[in-house]
């Protein structure tokens, strides 16, 4: 079970979508949580931290909605 997750994890489709969405979701937030830093250049080390962050949490959201999602259609679970 655990290796039929972490192949799907890195399966060219989910990291595909995972990265789509990250990159929207992060751009979003990011402006919204570090526009004003960004605008008046007040950037250092531990934002831009914060700012990678910001970018990898729906990548991994999104990675483990995937892989959730094609297990439970491959079980025939009712996703309603």
């Amino acid at each position: 079970m655990r290796t039929q997750w972490l192949s799907l994890c890195i399966s060219k489709s989910v990291m595909r979508r995972a990265l789509y969405t990250s990159l929207i979701v992060g751009i979003v937030l990011i402006a919204i949580n570090h526009g004003d830093a960004i605008i008046k250049k007040q950037m250092d080390s531990v934002r831009l931290f914060r700012m990678c962050l910001t970018v990898v949490v729906p990548y991994v959201v999104s990675t483990v909605s995937s892989v959730s999602t094609v297990l439970s259609m491959k079980n025939g679970d009712d996703l309603h």
